[in-house]
């Protein structure tokens, strides 16, 4: 069943629910009249277990580019024994192309914070970070301006939440980033918070147990985090109309999806949608189609790390099959970057290559020298120096570097490996007009 009226910009105008020229901050007390803290008042009346039973009926899956099961990571944390535990939020956004989170933060955060009291509440966390990327300056304002609107007004504070309906305490907190890409790693951002040099953790143990401080905490995405009120208000089986189950066989995509369309594309902007929507739907009918009505080549189809669908990929569903289906390392945060015919996809690749060299926080080794290297061969290519090994050497460069391989912490190093030969292996021919064919001396024998 698809989606018949906007969940989470229900309150921001976005196509095809309304002109985005009518947006506005929506206010603490526009948020109140709207019905905004109804569905957290609803919560305290609900046992905290049955909150996280209910969220993990939804099969709500990360927003942020994962897609765990968000219902599931709750129930990893152990029993509250009397110590802090925490909630961070990740607005860290630092994923290129990627800019659904910052809509929610521009226009309604209060969304946002009602999220983050019930999720406080269900998980029995005292103390929310809201961790927002440092190039965000004036989100970072808004999100602190609505944060003191929500103590001002009882949400937050030594009262209780809501002034003091529930007994329960929490705190919540802006923390602005410095600007690392891999941060977005959810114990490279906890690093981060802690004031230290924002680099992954060896895991385990895992954030649930021991994140932030050491305590138990849970890190969900501000997507992710705005989902849990309109859940916990409407239901599990409302959340599962929505969204399409996997063809695959795997777990489903249930639920609306924001995504935010860029590149090549008549009216970029953010749509809210049911996952599972065709790619080609998306552009058609909802971003204006092609620039200049100039062929589809290839879309980045969540962020650059989860690689990129080629020509023959344009009717691809938005969904967490998208990685099985269409050999991509995943669903990403479902924000496609739209690529033309006139594309050059070797100075793409270098591109992308170039920013994860820069980003690598130079902890482990594949990570620091593989990117170093494949942006060198990558250079090598683009100005015709290159022969057919070396396309055949960045290929293995790529392959030899990332979790999967089991060879770094993080799942930086796989962003770049999945960006390389996605791009390689679908495009090849925009490769192998670049390079010379690889010379083998011929050993003559008497």
């Amino acid at each position: 069943m698809p989606i018949t009226e906007p969940v989470l910009t229900r309150r921001i105008p976005t196509p095809p629910w309304g002109d985005p020229k009518d947006r506005h901050l929506v206010s603490y007390e526009e948020y109140v009249k709207t019905g905004g803290y109804q569905m957290l008042e609803k919560a305290l009346d609900m046992e905290p277990a049955r909150i996280v039973d209910t969220v993990k009926d939804s099969q709500l899956r990360g927003r942020g580019g994962a897609g765990f099961p968000c219902g599931l990571k709750w129930t990893f944390l152990p029993p509250p024994d009397g110590g802090r535990r925490y909630l961070t939020v990740n607005c860290d956004e630092a994923e290129p192309c990627t800019f659904k989170d910052r809509l929610l933060v521009d226009f309604d955060p209060h969304l946002i914070l009602e999220g983050v009291a019930i999720t406080c509440y269900a998980c029995q966390l005292d103390t929310a970070y809201f961790f927002i990327r440092g190039e965000y300056r004036e989100q970072a304002k808004t999100m602190n301006a609505a944060i003191q609107e929500a103590y001002d007004n009882g949400i937050f504070g030594p009262q209780g939440l809501m002034k003091g309906k529930s007994d329960f305490k929490v705190d919540c907190f802006l923390h602005r980033g410095a600007g690392a890409y891999v941060c977005g790693e959810e114990t490279g951002l906890l690093e981060a918070v802690e004031g230290k040099r924002g680099w992954p953790r060896v895991k385990p143990p895992f954030p649930a147990v021991e994140g932030l401080f050491r305590r138990p905490t849970i890190v969900n995405n501000v997507e992710t985090i705005a989902c849990v009120g309109p859940i916990v208000a409407n239901g599990a089986d409302w959340f599962k109309n929505m969204g399409c189950e996997s063809s695959v066989g795997g777990p489903p995509s249930y639920g609306p999806k924001l995504m935010g369309v860029s590149g090549h594309v008549n009216n970029p902007g953010v749509f809210e949608l049911d996952l599972g929507i065709p790619l080609s739907r998306l552009v058609n009918e909802h971003a204006g189609g092609m620039r200049s009505g100039k062929a589809f080549k290839g879309s980045i189809a969540g962020g650059v790390s989860m690689g990129v669908l080629g020509p023959d990929q344009f009717d691809a569903e938005l969904d967490f099959d998208i990685g099985t289906k269409y050999d991509m390392l995943g669903l990403g945060t479902a924000c496609p970057t739209i690529l033309d015919e006139d594309t050059d996809m070797v100075a793409v690749a270098r591109n992308i290559v170039r920013f994860f060299k820069n980003e690598s926080c130079g902890q482990c080794t594949p990570c620091r020298e593989g990117s170093q290297w494949a942006y060198k061969l990558l250079c090598r290519i683009e100005k015709g120096e290159a022969t057919t090994r070396h396309l055949d050497l960045l290929l293995e460069v790529g392959s030899s570097m990332g979790i999967m391989p089991g060879t770094t912490i993080c799942g930086l190093a796989d962003g770049t490996n999945w960006a390389i030969k996605t791009i390689v292996n679908k495009f090849r021919a925009d490769f192998e007009v670049r390079v010379k064919p690889h010379f083998v001396p011929v050993t003559v024998t008497s």
